[in-house]
């Protein structure tokens, strides 16, 4: 299979394409070229902005696009239109931020959506579910019958921009006194990049169309089990205290930047949120590596890693998580404040 990837090399679109290779698939990479320009040395690389500058993918053909970096409905328009004639098959990677805030849980692919933003409005951290609301149904009039949308919810991972869950791998590794918030049996889910890469791979060379829900992982996940998995496995002394988010909330701990995969259960907007059906992406073979080689492999490439912290692509990632003289700040005043109590449990 020939196979053009928008992107491809940040996140999930680097782990795309080493998955699309292993598979002996031909890969050409459209993008600016500003992001690890040397990486995958063998692969076709085509320079552009797809903002203005598409002019590198007139006159070609592939079997399968995937647009891996999609925020702007205008900019997803002009891409899958100019390609429209090129390819056979688009995939369109979208977001589980798609669904309304205060969604109910269980939403599945067949869930009400956000309405999309007036026309001009491109401002992607305010707007972000709306927009890819927008980016879906640019796709899908430009590739009718041809379009697959992918909505992932929570993507880790090795690569990971935004230090959400490499917040607390780092974090646990470091070992001490952790502050964990809220709930210890709260539901969380996220799914691994290279699961969702390779899930994808396979299901543009069986040309699967349609909507699909991308979270994980198979069974639900607290947030205690989730904070387990990240515990390395060289006798690390860490200890767990669970503040719950009354105080996080009265502390001004601002919840999944400062405070990562950590929403208020008090606040309805968020109920549904880790509670996104994956049933239907399961039935079209999407897999699951453990967490703890989530974390394992999370952990070494952040140990690893040279250079800048992160790459933000379209303004959206966030340097997420507290430092350790905040969380100190944080347990101590909670101990204090439940000095004379019964010891919460952990």
């Amino acid at each position: 299979m020939n196979l053009l990837v928008l992107g491809g090399t940040i996140f999930v679109g680097r782990h795309l394409v080493e998955a699309a290779v292993s598979r002996g698939h031909s890969v050409t990479l459209f993008n600016r070229g500003r992001n690890h320009p040397d990486l995958f040395p063998d692969v076709e690389k085509l320079r552009g902005d797809r903002d203005g500058d598409l002019g590198a993918l007139r006159g070609r053909s592939w079997d399968a696009a995937v647009d891996t970096c999609g925020f702007l409905p205008r900019v997803a328009r002009a891409s899958a239109d100019l390609l429209s004639g090129g390819v056979e098959h688009y995939t369109f990677i979208s977001s589980c931020s798609v669904y309304p805030e205060g969604a109910v849980p269980d939403v599945d692919e067949e869930s009400p959506v956000q309405a999309p933003p007036p026309q001009g409005i491109e401002d992607v951290a305010e707007h972000y579910g709306p927009l890819k609301v927008a980016c879906e149904r640019e796709v899908e009039a430009a590739m009718p019958g041809r379009g697959l949308i992918i909505r992932p919810g929570l993507i880790v991972g090795p690569f990971d921009p935004s230090n959400r869950f490499t917040y607390w791998v780092r974090r646990i590794a470091a070992g001490g006194d952790v502050l964990a918030p809220g709930r210890p049996d709260r539901e969380v889910q996220v799914i691994d990049a290279r699961d969702l890469a390779d899930w994808l791979v396979r299901l543009v060379e069986r040309r699967r169309t349609g909507i699909y829900n991308a979270v994980g992982p198979a069974e639900p996940l607290t947030m205690a089990a989730m904070l387990e998995g990240c515990l390395p496995g060289d006798g690390v002394d860490v200890r767990m205290t669970w503040v719950d988010e009354e105080f996080l909330l009265a502390n001004g701990v601002e919840p999944w930047t400062e405070m990562p995969l950590w929403l208020p259960e008090g606040d309805p907007a968020y109920d549904g949120f880790f509670k996104v059906k994956r049933e239907k992406a399961m039935a079209a073979g999407l897999t699951y590596r453990s967490l703890e080689e989530t974390a394992r492999d999370t952990l070494a490439w952040e140990i690893g890693r040279t250079g800048p912290s992160k790459v933000a692509p379209s303004g959206l990632a966030l340097d997420a998580g507290m430092s350790r003289e905040r969380e100190r700040q944080l347990l101590d005043a909670w101990d204090a404040r439940k000095s004379g109590l019964a010891p919460l449990e952990s």
